[in-house]
């Protein structure tokens, strides 16, 4: 299975195709895009089955666990806007099952995705250059960075977080997510959150052993910040239960 993050592709088509317009002036730049990637993709696996995974338009349900998730995002231009029900329909024009979920992500979507492809003994391909989708990489999930067309699987992860797949969740809940308005624990960056995983196991063993730090600003910093990090790790841990 192939697994869009279709989000991903809308926005880099947005932003690296100039300006077109259809004839009764709707923009069409992103789905021109999309659509171009999208028949490569195929032309280059024409045996996979594909599936377009969507953000829902309904608030997510990260927003009962934090109100100000991604409070910071500036709002989605306005020549954008109407392109996402056309790329929608592009998806659909070449034969690819689209799905969502209300109050779930699109991340959620293809977690749950992969649950079940795992249950069912199959393997997935995940097509993103989102860095949360890297904690479900596997044996048998892989993510694909599509500008550079890098495969990712877990030893790929281990090399470019500094920790494995199953880490993942708790170096992002550390570092935080600026985008996402994720908070994080202040001062401690990919780096040293990697190093400090590393050392101390997990970001629960850190926390109870967060004493045991050698480096005083960052004891400090992590003793203020333990429940920033602990609700930081609510919203970055992707969903496998969406409907």
């Amino acid at each position: 299975y192939v697994l869009l993050d279709i989000s991903g592709y809308i926005f880099r088509a947005y932003h690296v195709i100039p300006e077109r317009f259809r004839s009764d002036n709707v923009p069409t730049n992103a789905v021109y895009g999309f659509c171009r990637m999208l028949s490569k993709l195929i032309t280059e696996n024409p045996k996979a089955n594909i599936v377009a995974c969507f953000d829902h338009e309904d608030p997510t349900i990260r927003k009962e666990t934090f109100s100000e998730y991604k409070a910071t995002r500036p709002p989605c231009p306005d020549d954008l806007k109407p392109q996402f029900g056309l790329v929608r329909e592009a998806a659909e024009a070449f034969g690819l099952p689209c799905t969502d979920a209300s109050g779930y992500e699109a991340d959620d979507v293809i977690a749950t995705y992969c649950a079940q492809a795992a249950a069912a003994g199959a393997s997935v391909t995940i097509i993103s250059s989102d860095k949360d989708l890297l904690q479900l990489v596997s044996g048998s999930v892989t993510c694909l960075e599509p500008i550079k067309s890098k495969r990712m699987g877990p030893a790929e992860v281990e090399a470019k977080m500094g920790v494995g797949p199953d880490r993942v969740v708790d170096l992002l809940a550390l570092v935080g997510d600026v985008s996402d308005n994720v908070p994080g624990i202040s001062g401690i960056g990919p780096k040293w959150a990697a190093q400090l995983l590393n050392e101390f196991g997990s970001l629960d063993g850190l926390l109870d052993r967060a004493a045991e730090v050698k480096q005083k600003g960052k004891r400090e910093s992590i003793l203020a910040g333990a429940e920033q990090a602990r609700l930081s790790r609510e919203l970055v841990r992707l969903r496998d239960d969406a409907p």
